[in-house]
């Protein structure tokens, strides 16, 4: 009896799951493509690479919408049972709530593992290939927002880049040379910088600035080669938000920057945010369980959907309020990232409680 009443609760969850998390996709591609058309022909972008851009665009709308998807998916599955009576029959069969969790636990596995795998292995690639096809259409170069470009600290060295190209190669890079005593000894600048995969850095037409005492050399050099364990991709991530890139990708620059010296908060509160994430799938199932024993008469299924999206909505602002309190206020990483799921699975606990009691 309980592997039938697992699949049937499954078949209503997942069916009512993908139901909503479609209809979300569509909402965000309409307004993504509405905020494409903004860009259309500068550089020759056209429609269908507006179309395509925002089609690629799509696994990251998955990993940010499916917790708030199961939420929905789930409420509105199991107000249908109620409606129905369904569940009432279930526990007068024997199902205790201890059972139905456990059901609900292992059908939110499912969802778990999709949303780990669409964060770590769908989306990142498809943002960055989005990213690059965009750059590419529109003939632009990709920078960060202070003028001076991107600043990287690399042992003795800071490098100063204004730009990089769709093909991940730099432009007008200038590499700061420091001694013992943290002055400088040289200043290199460099036309292009090209990356040859044996974990050195070409940077080319170079004019070179040493400084000896009293006295400077310049010099003028067809290439200089900069050994570094930055690479493009790991670049990448000065350019992208981190809660985009893949845990590796994270794991790789925070250890740079602590080799450094320098602070990696926002980037490990990142990598604790993809690590927790998938989990919050499970803690939005618990969220809408209460609903469930919730009689009609207090309130219908559309009443409670729309508790459902306020809910998910709450949890995502939540999400972004703490990880930036964190930062602020310098709380462990993984309190920052950790919290607001704690916060939601304390409210669906009382919510639980606070039903049954009724």
């Amino acid at each position: 009896m309980t592997s039938v009443l697992f699949r049937y609760l499954a078949r209503e969850i997942y069916g009512a799951t993908a139901l909503v998390l479609l209809a979300f996709l569509g909402l965000f591609a309409f307004f993504d493509f509405i905020n494409e058309l903004e860009d259309i022909g500068k550089g020759g972008y056209q429609l269908y690479q507006a179309v395509a851009y925002v089609a690629m665009i799509l696994p990251g709308r998955v990993y940010e919408l499916l917790p708030v998807a199961v939420l929905i998916g789930t409420l509105y599955a199991l107000a249908t049972l109620a409606r129905h009576s369904e569940i009432t029959v279930m526990r007068a069969a024997g199902l205790s709530n201890l059972a139905l969790m456990r059901m609900l636990g292992l059908i939110g596995g499912g969802f778990v593992v999709l949303t780990f795998v669409f964060g770590e292995y769908i989306a990142p690639p498809a943002e960055g290939a989005a990213q690059q096809w965009k750059l590419t259409a529109t003939k632009a170069s990709v920078s960060q927002q202070l003028r001076s470009g991107l600043w990287v600290k690399d042992g003795r060295l800071v490098i100063n880049v204004r730009s990089m190209l769709p093909d991940r190669s730099m432009q007008n890079a200038r590499v700061y040379e420091f001694d013992d005593n943290y002055a400088v000894r040289s200043i290199s600048e460099a036309r292009r910088g090209v990356y040859d995969g044996d974990g050195q850095w070409k940077l080319l037409d170079v004019v070179r600035t040493t400084f000896h005492g009293d006295r400077t050399e310049l010099e003028r050099l067809p290439e200089f080669v900069w050994r570094s364990a930055l690479t493009p991709e790991v670049l990448g991530v000065l350019m992208v938000a981190p809660e985009h890139m893949p845990v590796a990708r994270l794991w790789t620059y925070i250890q740079h920057l602590r080799d450094n010296q320098q602070s990696a908060d926002r980037f490990e509160i990142a990598l604790w945010k993809k690590l927790i994430y998938p989990f919050a799938v499970l803690v939005m199932m618990a969220l809408a369980l209460p609903f469930g024993f919730i009689h009609d008469r207090m309130g219908g299924a559309s009443a409670r959907i729309f508790v459902g999206v306020m809910l998910g909505v709450g949890f995502h602002l939540l999400n972004g309020l703490f990880s930036n309190l964190g930062m602020i206020n310098a709380w462990p990483p993984v309190m920052a990232a950790l919290t607001p799921s704690l916060i939601f699975l304390a409210a669906a606990a009382f919510m639980l409680r606070y039903v049954e009691r009724r």
